[in-house]
């Protein structure tokens, strides 16, 4: 793939509404990065911010036709490198593409990819419904970029991730066709699940435009407990409990350099000295819960255990679970993991990251959405300190290293993007990795979609 001309840049502009093709560099820069910040990412030569289906497929016939690499893009807060720019390419961006229609009879929403999460859950709401996903960036992720990487959340320990919710959708492929993939039908098995092959495939398929998502009735009123430990295994040792005799609504873990950091932001009494906190939900409306919940923390040592049936109240220990990434980014840049393990793994993944950090003298805070075993190690990098950034480096792989070790996973819910690629051999194996570039190809024979995202 070579250089483009201002030629064929232009053709595209004259393809394309006036303002849907953005040049300037100035502009351009916002289209680089997403936030994972890949220091490898490069300015796109030009970002089509596309309004319409017809917009991608203009956008993609071109690309096709001049051999051009294409990034799909939603609002740009991935986390492992996917979305961000690359060389003598394009950034294709939903941002603009909002409209939403809700159908309470059938429970479904008809999105385009552009909303927010917290605009679908706002536009279900509305109507008596609920929209269960929920990342911590829910305010400012996209409805498309969440079915791009199968975005989980708080929630999904009960109630599941993105692909759970996706019955359908509009998806434009390499070559510009538009296809349609499932539908407003909670049943459907005509043909093969093309629409969960989408489901987490990073844009590396095709672009989507559209998606159909089932809704539930409104989440029931919940209870919150927040346990304090002295010792992370205590900590891990009472999830363990928890998860072998009841499935809570959230089940969320932070470590000590995370309570501290939000605690340097929200000021909302967090004990500073604690090794680890567990914030755990139940909305079943029964006493068992919460007695099961009470018992596996006090029997595993928890020095504190606060519950309450306020919403309100409850909810500020959810805001300080989600606010645990931006207030560590405060520290410093971030090289943030996504590892998970089986559930029974849990303990020896929180002391392996542990001993990592200490032996490469790092800081990495730990949070999880403990109930499924998808831990989020955040390390801090000193940008100033060349030999910080070395050493957190090889924290990034030693911690991958680990959770493959344990049977796990490179990635539960962010995707694999561009900084994980070299580990997910490792984890896959050869004959599945054969298997993906086979698909890859045949959807996508020029490879102009996203490349160097998943496969190199």
């Amino acid at each position: 793939m070579g250089a483009i001309s201002s030629e064929v840049l232009a053709e595209l502009t004259a393809a394309l509404p006036d303002g849907v093709v953005l040049t300037d560099p100035d502009g351009l820069d916002k289209y680089r990065w997403d936030r994972a910040l890949d220091p490898a990412a490069e300015p796109p030569l030009a970002a089509v911010r596309a309004e319409c289906t017809e917009h991608v497929q203009t956008t993609m016939r071109w690309a096709t036709q001049h051999r051009i690499p294409v990034v799909p893009r939603g609002a740009g807060s991935g986390l492992s490198g996917g979305a961000g720019g690359i060389a003598r390419g394009v950034v294709v961006s939903t941002e603009r593409m909002r409209e939403i229609s809700v159908d309470p009879v059938t429970r479904i929403a008809v999105a385009q990819p552009g909303l927010f999460n917290a605009e679908v859950k706002k536009a279900a709401a509305e109507v008596g419904l609920w929209y269960p996903p929920d990342p911590s960036s829910f305010e400012i992720c996209s409805i498309g970029g969440n079915v791009a990487t199968n975005a989980g959340g708080l929630c999904c320990v009960k109630y599941g991730v993105t692909t759970d919710y996706v019955l359908g959708m509009q998806v434009v492929l390499a070559d510009g066709r538009a296809i349609r993939l499932g539908g407003p039908r909670v049943k459907d098995v005509a043909g093969l699940s093309l629409t969960k092959l989408f489901v987490g495939s990073e844009g590396t398929l095709g672009i989507i435009t559209e998606v159909t998502l089932r809704l539930m009735p409104a989440q029931p009123p919940a209870h919150t407990l927040v346990a304090t430990f002295r010792d992370t295994r205590d900590a891990t040792a009472a999830i363990l409990k928890i998860t072998s005799t009841m499935r809570p609504s959230m089940l969320e873990y932070m470590d000590n350099a995370s309570i501290n950091a939000v605690e340097d932001v929200m000021k909302m009494g967090l004990d500073r000295s604690a090794a680890a906190i567990v914030v755990a939900k139940s909305d079943a409306g029964d006493q068992r819960e919460i007695d099961t919940l009470l018992d596996a923390c006090h029997s595993n040592g928890c020095t504190e255990c606060f519950h309450t049936d306020d919403e309100t109240e409850g909810e500020m220990f959810v805001a300080a679970r989600r606010a645990v990434i931006p207030s560590v980014e405060r520290k410093g840049r971030l090289l943030l993991e996504d590892v998970g393990v089986p559930v029974p793994r849990l303990p020896d993944l929180v002391a392996g990251i542990e001993k990592i950090a200490d032996d490469r003298q790092v800081v990495i805070a730990l949070i999880a959405h403990a109930g499924d075993g998808n831990t989020h190690p955040l390390i801090v990098v000193d940008p100033s300190d060349p030999d910080c950034e070395r050493r957190a480096t090889l924290a990034f792989g030693e911690i991958m290293d680990l959770a493959i070790a344990l049977g796990g996973t490179i990635t539960g819910e962010h995707g694999v993007g561009r900084l994980k690629r070299p580990w997910l051999r490792d984890q896959v194996g050869d004959d599945v990795l054969d298997v993906t570039r086979a698909i890859k190809n045949a959807l996508d024979p020029l490879g102009i979609l996203n490349p160097g995202t998943i496969l190199d």
